[in-house]
């Protein structure tokens, strides 16, 4: 009787002491939702593009490009007056050679064409003058065009960025080089409306290309999205050559557009 009477008071005593010793909880105010707590997510690092599984043999690289735009000449004499609207052109067909490690990052190169066309305002251009070329200022002569007009066979080699390298067509495009070319062409065309005789209304050209520097080396760079782009070409070799003409430096600015 005695063990059974222990063995209850023991139960007890354990029984108590868990009572006491259990958390409490509190139950939530009425209306009110118990707050959860916050689990932080794991940051997942973001994985790396791998460019060893792109697929570049369908791409648009940009192999053709045509320019248009404003041409002037850097360094220009005071004396030579020409007009605002100087045309320039120029087509490529280039070969695209992207990285491996990154084929957002390529080589471009191939060959083309480049023109220039001077446009002169009230001045007689002469490429016959055996001392080089002469610009005179002229107001009897009413010309309603009269221009030099330059060719080049070119070589533009580009660095090229694309933020989409598996579609050059869309994304942004950054692209920076040179262009070495020589001059195949170079001649004076004018239309004549009135001359110093009362006689109009014909054409003339002279052709010549004996004063010019025919080696002309052009620092290049043009920015665009997609097809279309802004380019910007700079000369860095004299136009003409050395006491055959003014120390003038040829540029030009425009919009490219380009595929592929």
């Amino acid at each position: 009787m005695k063990k059974i009477v222990g063995i209850l008071f023991l139960a007890l005593t354990i029984n108590g002491f868990a009572q006491d010793t259990a958390p409490t909880v509190t139950a939530p105010e009425k209306g009110k939702t118990p707050k959860a707590e916050k689990v932080a997510t794991p940051k997942v690092p973001k994985p790396k593009k791998d460019f060893s599984k792109m697929d570049l043999s369908k791409r648009s690289s940009d192999h053709f490009m045509l320019q248009f735009g404003l041409a002037g000449w850097a360094g220009k004499p005071g004396n030579i007056t020409t007009k605002v609207f100087n045309k320039t052109f120029n087509g490529y067909f280039l070969f695209d050679f992207p990285f491996k490690t990154n084929p957002r990052l390529s080589v471009a190169v191939g060959p083309g064409i480049g023109t220039d066309n001077i446009f002169f305002d009230q001045m007689t251009v002469d490429l016959n003058n055996r001392s080089g070329v002469s610009f005179t200022r002229d107001t009897i002569v009413k010309y309603k065009k009269h221009k030099l007009v330059t060719g080049y066979v070119e070589a533009p080699v580009e660095v090229r960025y694309s933020t989409n390298p598996e579609n050059m067509n869309k994304g942004w495009k950054l692209a920076f080089g040179v262009k070495v070319g020589t001059m195949i062409d170079a001649k004076v065309k004018s239309k004549i409306d009135l001359d110093a005789t009362g006689t109009g209304g014909y054409f003339t050209k002279e052709k010549d290309k004996r004063f010019f520097n025919t080696t002309r080396f052009a620092l290049i760079g043009r920015v665009g999205y997609g097809n279309i782009s802004v380019f910007g070409s700079y000369t860095v070799t004299d136009f003409f050559k050395e006491g055959q003409g003014p120390v003038v430096r040829p540029f030009s600015v425009g919009l490219a557009i380009s595929g592929l």
